[in-house]
């Protein structure tokens, strides 16, 4: 079981939303992918990845290509067994260039609370060096640090 399950409320969904930014701010791809149900879909941007194992050799290619990767998520809905999230996270490539990427997500989880369905449309915006609003060391966002509506994203 992966707490917390639905049916969701407002006090779980928020949780549940932490919990997953907590995940994919620890860029480990083998803890990431245990959140997700061994059959689970995604389609993140023109990909789609199905399963695990599959999660797992996208997530070591994305943190590969992402370097200095810093996300925040924020709770935009939910009902019943599903989430709906908007995000943003900052990264540079190989060649020093910065991106802020935005995007939405919709989840949708099983009776035990992993996700079997991750849906995600992202845009990525190139930003000067000067431009990053996300600082802090790599890791877990501080309790303390601003969310996507404070940052005014």
């Amino acid at each position: 079981m992966r707490r917390p399950v639905p049916p969701f409320t407002l006090e779980s969904a928020i949780e549940k939303v932490r919990l997953a930014e907590d995940g994919w701010n620890s860029r480990d791809p083998e803890k990431v992918s245990m959140a997700y149900s061994t059959d689970s879909l995604w389609r993140n941007r023109r990909m789609f990845i199905y399963g695990r194992c599959e999660i797992v050799r996208f997530l070591e290619w994305k943190w590969r290509q992402e370097r200095e990767y810093r996300l925040v998520k924020e709770l935009f809905a939910f009902q019943d067994n599903r989430i709906a999230v908007r995000y943003a996270y900052e990264y540079h490539n190989d060649e020093s260039n910065w991106f802020r990427a935005y995007g939405n997500e919709n989840w949708e989880f099983d009776e035990d609370g992993l996700m079997v369905r991750r849906h995600a449309s992202i845009n990525d915006l190139p930003i000067r060096e000067e431009e990053r609003l996300l600082y802090w060391p790599l890791g877990r966002r501080p309790d303390t640090y601003p969310g996507l509506s404070t940052l005014g994203l």
